[in-house]
């Protein structure tokens, strides 16, 4: 049994009277057609907003967060979010409304429809022993919330580096966990992020380089969070495609998820539009598009949807001198977070970089399609193309809402060199509708093809 989060229809109407939600995920409530859950738009919810509020799952914890509507969200009989009259909801996204926690029987309302929060958890979760931190043995039972499993507290995950050389000590020392990174020897730092970070390794047994990577979870890690994670980890480490940077091993050891990848020498894409000035020519952004459009239509073929394509884990190979485009991390930073090892994300504040991320993914986090990668893949083009991103991301305006309000920019506002067939392309692509023209990798690979032909 696992925990389980279940909103209940106690009043009203919604389009479905429950909803269980058994893992990590987020889901925007409102009118609009694409909200689920979603409410009617009749005389009794004239006071709801299409895109109203947000809530952020990691059972057995929730969290609401009004979204700036005009008439507010209510927790427990409290309004919370709610903006002033005469605001509207652009003027809204620029204001910080804070989260709040849900509990057990916990009632929210929107317009008149109530329902009810109800959190179950396994048998004995709550009634843990004392827990420790896997490097440090440091006690960290304060830091789990009441979870089980094994967990590095956060002194130790601000340094991924010592975490990194600890897993390749102990595979030296005989460590049956870490037998895939026996003889290992750590070269340099490739880069991090939130959850870890990612090494250049050299395996001295076959000379071969390899990028090693230690995810750190923010979470205890439960056997039936490391088993959900590395079901997603099995279906990307069958995929072999050139356009797919391979991933080898995967294990878990000392409270640290690893991973041994492919190592692309020419870095990422990120990286070198920083070495050419931020932008690329027509021709070689689009080349380097339609290999990456080659790597995911293999994969969505076998079923596996990347959902974090970003310049950052477009790497480069390279093939007779030229650079060539690997998709990296497949999938892997998104399953992670479903499997709820990344803890609640704080919507507002960090929300990650949602630069490249489609409205389909936000509002239907669990259930997304190989769509949102062929979105996210446009949107790396037009950056590569115009150093900017399809939306406008003003510093002082939440995110979250600006994915929700806020139409991509017609890319030759922001670049007038952009061949025009090329531009009507990429904004067909990244229009925000389930019904776009572009549903696979194979069709928007095609149609780009032609434009540089």
């Amino acid at each position: 049994m696992t925990a389980t989060v279940t909103l209940r229809l106690v009043k009203g109407r919604l389009d479905r009277t429950e909803y269980v939600f058994d893992e990590r995920t987020t889901c925007v409530l409102g009118r609009a057609k694409d909200c689920a859950p979603r409410l009617p738009s009749d005389e009794y919810h004239r006071t709801v907003s299409r895109h109203h509020c947000l809530l952020d799952i990691n059972p057995p914890d929730a969290r609401v967060r009004d979204f700036g509507s005009l008439n507010g969200t209510f927790v427990n009989g409290e309004k919370i979010g709610q903006r002033a009259a005469h605001q509207t909801p652009a003027e809204a996204a620029a204001m910080s409304f804070p989260e709040h926690d849900l509990k057990d029987g916990g009632e929210i309302r929107l317009g008149k429809t109530v329902s009810r929060v109800e959190i179950r958890l396994p048998a004995g979760q709550r009634t843990l022993s004392l827990a420790r931190c896997a490097k440090c043995d440091q006690e960290v039972g304060s830091e789990l919330g009441g979870r089980s499993g094994e967990y590095v507290c956060a002194a130790c995950q601000a340094d991924p580096g010592a975490m990194a050389k600890l897993l390749v000590d102990l595979a030296r020392s005989g460590n049956r966990e870490l037998d895939p990174i026996v003889g290992y020897t750590l070269l340099r730092e490739l880069g991090r992020g939130g959850m870890g970070a990612v090494y250049l390794a050299r395996d001295e047994h076959t000379g071969r380089e390899v990028a090693l990577k230690v995810m750190l979870p923010r979470v205890a890690a439960s056997p039936t969070a490391r088993a959900r994670f590395f079901r997603e980890v099995t279906l990307a480490k069958a995929l072999r495609h050139p356009n797919i940077a391979a991933l080898y091993d995967a294990g878990f050891a000392t409270g640290t998820f690893y991973f041994t990848t492919e190592y692309c020498a020419g870095g990422s894409l990120d990286q070198l539009l920083a070495r050419r000035g931020g932008r690329l020519d027509a021709a070689e952004a689009v080349r380097l598009a339609c290999q990456v459009l080659a790597g995911l239509a293999h994969a969505h073929g076998e079923h596996v949807v990347h959902r974090d394509l970003t310049p950052h884990n477009i790497l480069l190979g390279e093939i007779d001198g030229s650079p060539m485009a690997k998709v990296g991390d497949f999938g892997l930073a998104k399953a992670f977070d479903q499997a709820g090892l990344s803890g609640l994300t704080r919507t507002g504040a960090t929300a990650g970089k949602p630069w490249f991320l489609p409205r389909q993914q936000v509002i239907n986090f669990r259930n997304v399609t190989p769509a949102v990668d062929v979105w996210s893949l446009a949107a790396c083009l037009y950056h590569a193309l115009t150093g900017a991103y399809p939306r406008d991301f003003p510093r002082d305006k939440d995110p979250w809402q600006v994915i929700l309000q806020a139409e991509p920019v017609p890319i030759r506002r922001r670049e007038r060199s952009v061949p025009a067939p090329l531009a009507e392309v990429i904004d067909e692509a990244l229009r925000e509708d389930p019904d776009g023209a572009f549903h696979t990798a194979g069709e928007l690979r095609g149609v780009l093809l032609a434009c540089v032909r």
